[in-house]
């Protein structure tokens, strides 16, 4: 991403009602999983050779963009939850401008499944309602616990992608590069969000969120 925007941002000129935040919620969730992605930057994988020509190797590559098409579509929610309970006008803008930058990783991912053959989860409105009210959650125990439920979210994403990495057939340039990409920009929202104030979690916490991530992979592999 070009840069993030968790770092505290001017504030706007006008504070949004209650019912603009909703409506802006609902606006983003349609647009989220309803529309088509369109990338602000480059594709990562633009002019790499396609190596993927094995059928069995071009559906669990697609079904390993398919859980990061999911990832992301949860990253957009829980962005928007955490915003619309903010209690800092400024740390709400700026997490809807890091969810509203997320859209490149959707975009990509989307591509990269689109060319493999192969199509994104069937969940998707279950993945961003459940993870909207997780978001919501985390953000109404205060805006620092927030900004760290970002950090840890993102350093468990950038973990996550790594093991992705680990599993692509052997030459697959095109799919390396779109997570290795992927994986720098988590890297610095969750640097980002920990110098604008976030705490670091309990370990309890931590724990739940690996596990709810890892029920969602999972299901998202194959659904």
């Amino acid at each position: 991403m070009p840069s993030s925007h968790i770092p505290v941002s001017p504030l706007p000129d006008r504070r949004l009602t209650p019912f603009d935040r909703l409506l802006s919620a609902v606006d983003q969730a349609a647009r989220t999983v309803l529309t088509p992605a369109t990338a602000n930057r480059p594709y990562p994988a633009e002019n790499l050779p396609e190596t993927v020509e094995s059928d069995r190797d071009r559906k669990h590559v697609a079904a390993l963009m398919r859980v990061n098409h999911t990832g992301e579509i949860a990253a957009q929610a829980l962005y928007q939850g955490q915003a619309f309970v903010a209690q800092s006008e400024a740390i709400r803008q700026s997490l809807m401008d890091a969810g509203r930058e997320e859209t490149d990783h959707l975009a990509w991912c989307s591509q990269r499944i689109e060319e493999l053959g192969g199509r994104s989860s069937l969940l998707g409105p279950v993945w961003y309602g459940s993870s909207f009210a997780i978001g919501v959650v985390a953000a109404l125990a205060s805006d620092r616990a927030s900004l760290g439920f970002v950090a840890e979210t993102e350093r468990q994403v950038v973990d996550h992608l790594q093991t992705h990495l680990e599993q692509l057939p052997a030459g697959d340039r095109r799919t390396k590069a779109i997570i290795e990409q992927m994986a720098q920009d988590e890297a610095r929202h969750g640097q980002e969000a920990m110098a604008a104030g976030g705490m670091i979690l309990p370990a309890i916490a931590r724990r739940l969120m690996r596990l709810t991530a890892k029920v969602m992979t999972r299901t998202a592999y194959w659904i």
